[in-house]
């Protein structure tokens, strides 16, 4: 079981594909060169990267090995392509996937921005409807709070699928007063085990997801050779 934080590719992949699945559903799944376009997208992404087809081709396979994606590609397209399944190995809904998703691909964020920049993926009314969902991604060790800047008036948040890259220079803010004595509130060190959650799956359902993989490949291999056996005949 694969228990490391996810890495800038894998994070910057996952991310595009929770993504396109809300915003462009009609051209999901991805394939191949669609992901890796979006990957390299100049606009809503930070850092802007240039990735090739290798780069996102490993990044989606680990994913998929990890169960937080997988092939999609039917048994009469040429075509490999990938979708996500973070809702289902993640546990989290829409407004939190979305929230999460602009996190991946922007970097730590005020949840005013995080408001203005999911909006084309969920609709999250007010202010106090995103700390909502960040708070349920913090308890759930997906997330956390960051100090605000010198002349902000939000904290900042950041995601923690890959450990927390965005606040290596930062401490955490500090949980609040009212949390002290609270058998609710989430454990010490709950943020710092956070990448771990991320792969939290027995090694049955891991197990299964990687066979479920390699019947998606062999279904690609298997169209893909037809369609060079009826050019060459």
């Amino acid at each position: 079981m694969h228990l490391a934080p996810l890495t800038e590719p894998e994070q910057r992949v996952l991310g595009c594909l929770i993504e396109k699945r809300f915003t462009t559903p009609d051209q999901y799944p991805l394939t191949l060169n669609a992901l890796r376009l979006a990957c390299n997208q100049s606009t809503n992404r930070d850092p802007v990267v240039h990735y090739d087809e290798e780069t996102v081709r490993e990044a989606a396979q680990r994913l998929t090995r990890y169960g937080v994606a997988r092939l999609a590609s039917g048994h009469t397209s040429r075509a490999t392509k990938y979708r996500h399944l973070a809702d289902e190995a993640l546990g989290l809904g829409r407004e939190q996937l979305a929230l999460l998703c602009v996190l991946m691909l922007r970097g730590a964020q005020t949840p005013g921005e995080l408001k203005g920049r999911s909006e084309r993926m969920a609709m999250l009314e007010s202010l106090d409807d995103v700390e909502r969902v960040l708070g349920d991604l913090e308890q759930r060790g997906y997330a956390r709070r960051l100090h605000r800047r010198p002349g902000q008036k939000e904290d900042r948040f950041e995601q923690l699928l890959g450990g927390g890259a965005d606040g290596s220079a930062e401490e955490p803010a500090a949980a609040p007063d009212d949390s002290v004595g609270d058998s609710s509130a989430p454990a010490a060190g709950a943020a710092a085990s956070a990448p771990a959650a991320v792969h939290a799956m027995s090694t049955g359902d891991n197990l299964r997801q990687r066979i479920d993989a390699l019947e998606d490949e062999m279904a690609v291999l298997r169209a893909q050779v037809a369609a060079l056996r009826a050019e060459l005949s």
